[in-house]
């Protein structure tokens, strides 16, 4: 008979294993002058910075600490002062990564949903597009973030259009199939009984694929935040070489 699972303890170990990450990552390189074979170069400060200082600096960004080291007071208004400034505040920044993540992921699951649904019920319009669909998804839709930065401009249409293309192929392809695996035993017995072409897509096919779509929503975030991410980071190479 199986153990009862102990959340207690579960939890316990994956606190072990977080401390001690973090604790290697900290304090690990100390001991790269004695052990040089057990702690590797990359735990250098120079190349990965220290859990502590990395904490350091999102008291600053996240304006909860002044660059002189200071927390800002709640009441003096230094607080306030540092809200209102929009440069390398994480606050404004990550409202902005979050709206243009939202537009993305919306407009890329929608598109990616009536494409998909399209498609996956005219055999004719799959053959016709078929293969441009095949050649477009084997391109790397993240390597696309500078070309569409280039197009676009360094705003935010560029980041939407970056989460877009990465989440409309990821939603496309889950409602394709589930538009195809659809038992066209139940799409007969619904023309038997009169149903329109539009009725039978209410009422049988979209209920029928809805598994594969949602299926595809947890990664099209994750995929809708990395596009946003992707264009950012190429927008901002762009600005410092113009």
């Amino acid at each position: 008979m199986r153990r009862a699972r102990r959340p207690g303890r579960t939890f316990a170990w994956q606190m072990l294993i977080c401390i001690g990450f973090l604790s290697i990552w900290q304090w690990g390189y100390d001991l790269h002058g004695r052990l040089p074979w057990l702690v590797p170069d990359l735990l250098d400060p120079y190349f990965v910075s220290k859990p502590s200082d990395i904490f350091e600096h999102f008291l600053i960004l996240s304006c909860l600490k002044s660059k002189l080291g200071v927390f800002n007071g709640w009441f003096n208004g230094e607080f306030t002062r540092c809200m209102a400034r929009s440069e390398n505040n994480l606050w404004i920044a990550t409202a902005v990564t979050l709206k243009n993540t939202f537009f993305g992921f919306v407009t890329g699951v929608s598109s990616g949903f009536a494409a998909g649904l399209v498609l996956g019920r005219s055999d004719r319009l799959s053959a016709i597009f078929q293969p441009f669909i095949t050649a477009v998804n084997s391109i790397p839709r993240i390597a696309l973030a500078p070309i569409i930065v280039l197009a676009f401009g360094i705003g935010d249409t560029s980041k939407i259009v970056t989460s877009w293309i990465v989440v409309v192929f990821l939603v496309f392809f889950n409602t394709f199939e589930g538009a195809r695996s659809i038992d066209e035993g139940f799409v007969n017995a619904a023309r038997l009984l009169g149903a329109s072409e539009w009725q039978i897509t209410r009422t049988v096919v979209i209920p029928s694929t809805m598994a594969w779509v949602f299926a595809s929503l947890t990664p099209a975030i994750s995929f809708a935040l990395i596009g946003v991410i992707s264009a950012s980071s190429s927008a901002r190479n762009e600005e410092s070489a113009a």
